[in-house]
């Protein structure tokens, strides 16, 4: 019995310590990189926003998908809502885009079903 105890300790601990070192990871910048938080807009159906994975560092926007979502649009705004970058991709895939210019900005994807996502960042020198 005292055997089973320790195996299911271990193997509880080799579980849980890889999942709150991934936790820790996304919530702090230790290399540069910023998570950006993606949020639903206008969805109509099953939401797929955890298939969309963005983040910044530096000046390089880094977008992954996830899952097949089909073509996705992807628009690039100033926070005034200047557009800076527009671009279409078939997904599951990534896409690096380069920010040329500091300063706070939205990022929109539109699913092919015409559901939207949305995130916010800032890009520092």
């Amino acid at each position: 019995m005292q055997k089973f105890n320790l195996k299911c300790f271990v193997l509880l601990l080799g579980l849980l310590l890889p999942a709150a070192w991934y936790g820790a990871y996304g919530t702090s910048s230790m290399d540069g990189h910023s998570s950006i938080i993606i949020k639903e807009g206008n969805v109509q159906g099953t939401p797929k926003g955890s298939a969309i994975q963005a983040s910044i560092n530096g000046h390089m926007l880094i977008v992954v998908f996830s899952e097949n979502l089909g073509q996705v649009s992807i628009e690039v705004a100033t926070a005034t809502g200047t557009p800076m970058d527009c671009l279409s991709t078939q997904t599951p895939n990534g896409v690096n885009l380069y920010v040329p210019h500091a300063g706070d900005y939205f990022i929109t994807f539109t699913l092919p079903n015409g559901d939207e996502y949305y995130g916010e960042f800032t890009v520092t020198d």
